[in-house]
């Protein structure tokens, strides 16, 4: 699946971190301290959670699906 580079950014930071499950916070270190780059990271998730690479766990926390899993093994 081709993403964009940013989602593709966001998505990558669940592989560099070597986990299945992020809170928001450590999702939003793929934009920086720059504050417009968290808003591209809330749409970035929105898209990820769209495409079916991400789920909502609940509170700030975001999971990889089995289909985000294959995408960041590739």
């Amino acid at each position: 699946m081709e993403l964009e580079p940013f989602p593709s950014r966001v998505l990558n930071i669940f592989r560099e971190l070597g986990r299945d499950r992020l809170d928001l916070h450590a999702l939003f270190e793929a934009g920086g301290n720059v504050p417009v780059q968290r808003v591209k990271v809330l749409a970035a998730v929105e898209k990820l959670i769209h495409a079916a690479l991400l789920e909502a766990q609940g509170g700030d926390f975001y999971g990889l699906t089995e289909e985000g899993k294959k995408a960041i093994s590739d």
